[in-house]
């Protein structure tokens, strides 16, 4: 059997993999004693979600927040809650773009959500370990699953060392860091000289 040639198994690969940073955004996420967590955004699979998480990091939404869930071998959420674990209220609601391809495998970053699969407003997660059970199967409410919209490009070994800071069982979480891990800021980075999108 004649193999594809060289050529077209590169641009197959390069089909199915995700953008590159001269065509996404990326915020930085600088977590107060841990260090920075450098997330790319999937501006063309996720749109609606990409634009609403760089309004709030513009905003100053994060700054103050905490990662208030932490589980080792599963993932860190945060965003929703300050320093003193108060909620932070939001009446935002997005509509859910799981149905993009993207999986929720390590070191991807997706929208916490209640039950209804169209609530997600700020609280994000980065996944520890591939969480297949979360992704979109079908629309229903069961399958629907939840949107990856970015993914770590720097800073892993942070979201690993926050997951196994010590936690409580509290009216925050199932697994509430007892010292409140900060997000001191979130901020949208600059392209680099020579990386501007398009180049």
């Amino acid at each position: 059997m004649r193999r594809p040639p060289l050529l077209v198994l590169t641009a197959l690969l390069a089909a199915a993999a995700p953008p590159s940073f001269a065509e996404n955004p990326r915020v930085e996420i600088v977590v107060r004693d841990h260090g920075s967590i450098v997330v790319e955004l999937f501006e063309q699979e996720a749109p609606l979600t990409v634009a609403s998480f760089l309004e709030e990091v513009r905003a100053g939404w994060y700054e103050g927040t905490v990662f208030h869930r932490v589980i080792p071998g599963f993932m860190i959420q945060g965003g929703g809650f300050d320093a003193s674990y108060q909620f932070k209220p939001t009446d935002k609601a997005l509509r859910n773009e799981a149905d993009n391809g993207l999986r929720n495998d390590r070191g991807t970053v997706a929208m916490a959500r209640r039950p209804d699969p169209h609530t997600a407003s700020v609280q994000f997660f980065v996944n520890l370990v591939d969480n297949d059970f979360l992704n979109h199967t079908a629309k229903t409410p069961r399958g629907w699953g939840y949107t990856v919209f970015g993914r770590v490009v720097e800073g892993m070994e942070v979201a690993d060392a926050i997951a196994e800071v010590p936690t409580r069982r509290d009216r925050v979480s199932e697994a509430t860091p007892v010292t409140p891990v900060v997000i001191e800021r979130a901020v949208v980075l600059e392209p680099a000289e020579g990386e501007a999108p398009g180049d």
